[in-house]
């Protein structure tokens, strides 16, 4: 510092680098086409190529063929990214528990935001109270504020440690174990992130993870928490060892949403045809946390518009390909599928903003959806082969050129019952 009390140019760099991880040399990706593990964690990586004998085991993995007599169902939950929206995902759970609603979960998936609720989401409504502390207790507002944006130059507008610490606050060796015991009875937790160096999407089994125990799993779990929820930019990328053959590499992982805004299960096993009957009497929810349809207003000209009215436009199309993808997968399982979304009334609000007040709101608009039975709506239609084979289908209701289905009343899930001939 000189006399003046200035930080000098050569200081400011040198202070930069000394508290940036990412400053300096990093380990190189893995080879190409290699098999590759998380360093002291063989298994909970679940990317599959085409191949049917690997493709089997994973689905064996993660949902086990089912007796055919059984009549137990098969839930599926997908939580997209949208931060600060993901408080809607928590209001429309916290409200599904309160109206006596909510599914049990076979599966839960999440990406980005999604990722931070599917862990409680995962454990069920016992949990409810610190999923709605995670979003609304004002916590967020306070770890991501400007008082603790990073450096100038560094890699993102906040520092590294912002979401660390609201990860750490929330996921404790309790939670670990909780999960750990269901992951045994059978049930599957699963995030995604994206590897800048492969440019993939990797998801994880969170379940085997938190199986594993101790103080190295869980912080393994709470690093591709906040790996997955790292918006590029905005917070910094998460390095990850892995091993290659006993060699030690490191690769870089932003959120799970540059590659998949939302996801089901591994993208392979999306378009595989020998499933059987694993996902009998199942069942997929997806909660959206942003606002999924068009608006159309007048963009003005500035370059700083232009190019957030791009953004937000290429992010619609994304969640809307991703859902296509969904809904053409329920199709051929015979599954219905059903959406929540963030309502209109929030259109143009910005979800990087942390602000309590706002999230508040968003929480409890998906809460008071969930009590009025009015969160889902069906985005294939429930329909059985034989229905199929012996009556005329009738198609759907809807208001003239709006697309939008006409809903019934509630039912036991606040799933929308198909339109009967």
């Amino acid at each position: 510092m000189d006399p003046a009390g200035k930080i000098s140019r050569q200081g400011f760099f040198r202070d930069w680098k000394s508290t940036d991880p990412l400053r300096g040399k990093r380990l190189p990706a893995p080879p190409v086409e290699r098999h590759v593990e998380a360093a002291g964690f063989p298994g909970v990586r679940l990317t599959v190529d085409q191949a049917d004998d690997t493709l089997r085991l994973c689905a064996d993995r993660l949902a086990p063929t089912r007796s055919l007599l059984g009549r137990d169902e098969f839930n599926i939950l997908a939580l997209s990214g949208g931060a600060s929206g993901g408080a809607y995902g928590a209001g429309v759970l916290a409200g599904l528990t309160k109206a006596g609603r909510r599914p049990d979960f076979a599966i839960v998936t999440g990406v980005s935001t999604g990722a931070l609720i599917a862990p409680l989401a995962f454990l069920g409504p016992a949990w409810d109270e610190r999923l709605t502390d995670a979003y609304v207790g004002g916590h967020a507002a306070e770890l991501l504020s400007f008082r603790r944006l990073g450096p100038a130059l560094g890699p993102s507008i906040f520092k590294g440690d912002a979401l660390d610490a609201l990860v750490e606050a929330f996921v404790d060796h309790e939670m670990l174990e909780a999960i750990g015991v269901e992951h045994r009875k059978g049930r599957r937790l699963l995030i995604a992130t994206t590897n800048l160096d492969s440019q993939r999407a990797v998801v994880w089994d969170m379940g085997q993870i938190a199986a594993q125990g101790g103080d190295e799993a869980l912080k393994l779990f709470r690093t591709l928490l906040v790996a997955s929820s790292s918006v590029p930019g905005i917070l910094p990328p998460k390095l990850i060892e892995v091993e290659v053959g006993g060699e030690r590499y490191q690769e870089m992982h932003v959120d799970g949403g540059v590659a998949a805004p939302l996801f089901l299960m591994p993208d392979a096993l999306l378009h595989w045809r020998n499933l059987g009957s694993r996902f009998r009497r199942g069942r997929v929810y997806v909660i959206v946390n942003t606002v999924l349809d068009p608006s159309t207003q007048s963009t003005p000209p500035g370059v700083a518009s232009i190019m957030s009215r791009s953004f937000d436009t290429m992010l619609r199309f994304s969640y809307r390909q991703a859902l296509s993808l969904a809904a053409g997968f329920c199709t051929r399982h015979n599954l219905p599928l059903s959406v929540a979304s963030i309502p209109t009334a929030f259109e143009g609000t910005n979800l990087l903003k942390f602000e309590t007040e706002l999230m508040r709101s968003i929480y409890d608009a998906g809460h008071a959806q969930a009590l009025d039975g009015a969160a889902w709506t069906s985005a294939v239609e429930e329909q059985s082969l034989w229905r199929g084979l012996f009556k005329k289908q009738v198609p759907p209701m809807a208001t003239a050129g709006t697309g939008v289905m006409i809903r019934d009343q509630p039912g036991p899930v606040g799933v929308e019952a198909p339109l009967e001939p």
